[in-house]
């Protein structure tokens, strides 16, 4: 069955890599086949990727929407602005360093209701130890107190666009990501994990390993926490009123 889609790419000064990101997410879903619509967010950059977005969008008015943020606000306002934006059945956001190979999304263009479409990462070999044992403690944190065990919750993901939209999402960092699947996980919803390469960034530099972005997630974190128990009260009470 032909699934509608909308991909979004997500940038903060990626003026090396955004049109080839933008090129690829084209070409795989302009195949005649679908409806489709591609949204290009910028999050306030200052190396004129703003300007490669508007040129774009210029070109495709009828595929292309743009959000464009006046004062950096981060990756989880980003993903918000894809997801909460979003109008085709399936929606996923795409990084726009290039790092993932947009054609690994070729096989899941379909999928059922109940499920969603997890890339992970096998080896990140481009992180260092520092960020890789920060992984590793997210992944524990997932695990024990969140029931998730997705290999790399970080990573792209595919959903049902209406499915998200209703999980009444609280976060606003990275951790959304953490919040969305721990929630499908709760609703009985089937994580699809998909191998997927990690490319080399080609242009600029990582933006998420400052010290001030690792305290924040891990306060966010702890936020969550409070957030499940919350929606699973809710949803168990939402259960017995019907």
């Amino acid at each position: 069955m032909i699934q509608n889609w909308t991909i979004g790419i997500i940038c903060f000064n990626e003026r090396g890599t955004i049109a080839q990101v933008f090129q690829a997410v084209w070409q795989l879903l302009n195949d005649g086949k679908r409806k489709f619509e591609i949204i290009l967010v910028d999050d306030a950059s200052t190396d004129g990727s703003k300007e490669i977005i508007q040129d774009i969008a210029e070109r495709h008015p009828q595929s292309v929407k743009t959000i464009l943020h006046e004062k950096n606000q981060g990756i989880g306002e980003a993903i918000r602005a894809v997801y909460f934006n979003a109008k085709m059945e399936n929606v996923v956001f795409v990084p726009g360093d290039g790092q993932f190979e947009v054609a690994e999304l070729q096989p899941y263009l379909s999928f059922d209701n109940m499920k969603y479409i997890c890339f992970y990462r096998r080896e990140n070999q481009t992180y260092s130890g520092f960020r890789n044992a920060l992984s590793y403690l997210n992944k524990l944190y997932n695990k024990l107190f969140l029931g998730l065990t997705l290999r790399d919750v970080n990573w792209v993901k595919a959903y049902k666009t209406e499915v998200i939209q209703n999980l009444d999402l609280k976060m606003h960092s990275s951790v959304i990501e953490s919040e969305i699947c721990a929630k499908l996980n709760y609703l009985k919803y089937t994580p699809v994990e998909v191998e997927s390469k990690y490319l080399p960034r080609s242009y600029g530099q990582s933006k998420g390993a400052s010290l001030q972005n690792i305290m924040r997630v891990f306060r966010e974190l702890s936020k969550l926490t409070a957030i499940l128990l919350h929606f699973k009260l809710s949803t168990r009470k939402s259960k017995m009123l019907l």
